[in-house]
C-alpha cells in the first residue's frame, strides 16, 4: 500500500535516487537537493514501506500562484496512480486552499496533466537560463 506524506523531512539521498531515474534532473548534488527541500513551501512524497517512491512539490505565494515542480515516479511503481496522487493532495492541500492559479512547466506528460484539468492555453511563459545565457551586468544591491 503507498502512503502519501506531506512533509519536507524528506533524506536527500533518497530524492537524488528518484532523480537519477530521469535525465532532466539526474545531474542534481545532495548539497543542492537540500537545498531546495529546505526552501520549498509544500512538499508531498510517496512511500512503499520505508521507500520512497514518488515526490512533488510546490513554491507559492499561499494566495495567488503556486508553481508545481519536481513531479516524479519511480518506473518501478509508474502506473498506479501515484503521481495523481501527489497532484491531487497537492491542489486540495489546505495550506494552498486559496490559491488562484497553479501554475506546471513540463515538456512531457500533457496528456497526463490535461487529465487532472491543466490545460496549456491559460497563460504563456518565458524562462531564462542562466546556463545558457550570458549573464546580466551587475548592479548594486541596496537591501
Amino acid at each position: 500500500m503507498i502512503n502519501f506524506l506531506d512533509s519536507n523531512d524528506i533524506q536527500a539521498q533518497e530524492l537524488l535516487a528518484l532523480f537519477c531515474q530521469v535525465d532532466w534532473a539526474c545531474t542534481r548534488s545532495l548539497d543542492d537537493t537540500q537545498r531546495m527541500l529546505a526552501h520549498t513551501d509544500v512538499a508531498i512524497s510517496a512511500w512503499d514501506g520505508p521507500r520512497l517512491v514518488g515526490f512533488g512539490r510546490v513554491l507559492t505565494d499561499f494566495i495567488y500562484r503556486a508553481s508545481i515542480w519536481d513531479v516524479i515516479v519511480d518506473r518501478a511503481y509508474q502506473d498506479r496512480d501515484i503521481g495523481k496522487g501527489i497532484i491531487q493532495r497537492i491542489l486540495t492541500h489546505p495550506k494552498l486552499e486559496r490559491v488562484e492559479l497553479f501554475w506546471l512547466c513540463t515538456r512531457r506528460y500533457q496528456g497526463f496533466y490535461a487529465s487532472l484539468g491543466f490545460s496549456d492555453k491559460e497563460q504563456t511563459g518565458m524562462v531564462w537560463d542562466r546556463n545558457k545565457e550570458i549573464p546580466p551586468p551587475t548592479v548594486p544591491f541596496n537591501g
